[in-house]
């Protein structure tokens, strides 16, 4: 370990991030192009840094998690699937590697955050096309793309756009409406302080109108999921700035939701006639009455239990849940809508610990951090602080949305979805590392100096 040169360094922009903010910005539309050009911002900072970057503890965390994972893939019921399904885990713990050393600066958080959230606008664009004037691609653009626009959505009637399904594209409007809801009272809170700033008016109308299509989006999806993650979200915010009229307001709106799907009568009848039944009868599973129990997730749940109480040290093997839960059930399912049942069933007790430890690492971090810089003491300092802890948050509660769609659902099979996930990880461990390891630099410093 080295005692006085920093770990992390203060990178000038590179081409390995300018290559990473363009891939940003495509992958959504070209996830072939925008995920070859993260594989080779990721492969250029391997080879240039991976001297400091082995130094650094929470890299050796991911370097064993992925021991585990190989290792345990080698004793899984069905090998061929266990090995296919490291694809899901080890090339993503690479480019959270990479990107934890690369993005080091709230400044950065700023621009991936608008490069993930302009390509949405046009996404809800084409779903509202595909949903209310039976829009498709045509066979040729599909194959270029990747993806395929179906008319009437996957499944019929709920918004899907460019994505397989309409659970996938909750999750990634969720995110979006997440990181675009921060971005926008960030832009809010700096044209206050300065008026001047002309370009902030055009950047908040723009923001604005994206943050309302997203949440549009959202409703169309139909994800009841999304749909709850969407107002905690906005409760999150509102409790942050200290906004108590829209923490009144979102609960007050969130409550007559809930009532109005499971109270009691007679008040559960008076609130449906004031709340859309798009909303009641979604959440209380009426628009889909009678549905065979193997495709419950209660059942689901159960299997993956069961699953994980037979072998609790290894599992069963990534992809392992899929043909045993269609040998016993006799219905496919690509996963059990519950991501951690499904580590726990397919690597086991400690390979899902280990992950959630890194991940918990992570955010407590990230946590401490925000808290730090709320210290500031200087006016100055402060605001620039408040606008660095603001963006830092915001990506705080657009990955914590992440974990709690997965808890419902599972999005590691998504290219699209998964490898946002991932780096939204990795910008966050990146600026909690260099934080910490400039606190320790400074440290080491002022020891040395004494001594």
């Amino acid at each position: 370990m080295p005692t006085q040169q920093s770990l992390i360094p203060n990178l000038q922009p590179t081409w390995a991030w300018e290559c990473a903010r363009i891939s940003a910005l495509v992958f959504p539309w070209f996830p072939a192009l925008g995920a070859g050009g993260l594989a080779i911002a990721s492969i250029g900072l391997w080879k240039q840094q991976y001297r400091r970057l082995v130094q650094i503890p929470f890299i050796w965390g991911l370097l064993l998690l992925s021991l585990w994972l190989i290792f345990s893939s080698c004793f899984a019921v069905n090998r061929q699937e266990a090995f296919l399904g490291l694809a899901n885990f080890l090339p993503f713990m690479a480019l959270v590697a990479a990107f934890s050393f690369a993005i080091q600066k709230p400044s950065q958080l700023r621009q991936l955050a608008w490069l993930l959230v302009i390509p949405s606008f046009p996404i809800v664009i084409l779903g509202l096309g595909q949903l209310f004037a039976s829009w498709n691609s045509p066979p040729f653009l599909a194959q270029i793309l990747g993806w395929e626009l179906v008319p009437g959505g996957e499944p019929p009637g709920r918004m899907s756009s460019v994505f397989m399904y309409a659970n996938i594209l909750a999750a990634y409007l969720v995110i979006v409406f997440i990181l675009g809801l921060g971005l926008w009272i960030d832009t809010y809170q700096a044209w206050r302080w300065d008026l001047k700033q002309r370009d902030r008016i055009w950047m908040l109308g723009w923001l604005g109108l994206v943050v309302i299509s997203d949440s549009m989006g959202l409703i169309l999806t139909q994800s009841r999921n999304a749909w709850a993650l969407a107002f905690l979200a906005c409760l999150a915010f509102a409790l942050y700035l200290g906004w108590r009229w829209l923490v009144g307001g979102v609960a007050a709106a969130a409550s007559s939701v809930l009532w109005s799907s499971w109270g009691p009568s007679p008040s559960r009848e008076w609130l449906r006639q004031i709340v859309p039944a798009y909303f009641w009868a979604r959440l209380s599973d009426e628009m889909y009455p009678d549905r065979p129990l193997a495709t419950l997730r209660s059942t689901q749940w159960q299997f993956a239990w069961d699953m994980m109480a037979q072998r609790p040290w290894m599992g069963w093997g990534l992809r392992n849940f899929t043909p045993l839960y269609e040998a016993k059930m006799g219905l496919w399912l690509g996963h059990p809508h519950n991501l951690f049942l499904m580590l726990l069933a397919e690597i086991g007790i400690p390979g899902t610990l280990l992950l959630s430890g890194l991940v918990g690492w992570v955010i407590f971090e990230a946590l401490r951090l925000i808290k730090n810089w709320s210290a500031v003491s200087s006016k100055e300092v402060k605001l620039c602080r408040h606008s660095d802890r603001l963006i830092l948050f915001t990506y705080l509660v657009a990955f914590g949305s992440c974990v709690l769609f997965n808890m419902f659902d599972v999005t590691v099979f998504d290219l699209r979805v998964n490898t946002i996930g991932w780096l939204l990880l990795s910008a966050i461990s990146g600026i909690a590392i260099a934080s910490r390891d400039r606190v320790l630099s400074g440290f080491r410093h002022r020891e040395s100096s004494l001594s």
